[in-house]
């Protein structure tokens, strides 16, 4: 297997890894970059997005938006009218993913194709 031009040392690669890690850490897992995407159109109350990502359970959507909250890539804005109404939203900083997001779908459907093909 050849070596890769941006893994071309010993301590590169321990940087590369502990950066890939810092990235898994944040958005890392099933649902993250699923609620990000569903939040890209607009804002959506808890329901709403919770019917927008297929199969989450409301206490996982809970967990991952806190996280996602914690990491700045989401924003909870509470209108403290009645009924009480809770959106979240992206912010600023989670544009920062636009290109993961765009290199992750290109790879999505090359590889669901590739899957297909084989069946």
């Amino acid at each position: 297997m050849e070596q890769r031009k941006w893994l071309n040392s010993a301590e590169q690669c321990k940087a590369n890894l502990a950066a890939v890690g810092d990235a898994l850490y944040a958005i890392g897992g099933k649902w993250k970059l699923m609620i990000i995407v569903a939040l890209m159109d607009h804002p959506k109350r808890f329901n709403e997005l919770q019917r927008t990502v297929t199969g989450i359970s409301a206490r996982v959507l809970s967990n991952e938006l806190k996280d996602l909250e914690l990491n700045g890539f989401v924003s909870r804005t509470v209108n403290n009218q009645y009924p009480v109404v809770v959106e979240y939203s992206l912010t600023e900083y989670s544009l920062s993913l636009e290109d993961v997001l765009k290199a992750l779908g290109v790879w999505g459907k090359m590889h669901r194709e590739r899957i297909r093909k084989m069946k």
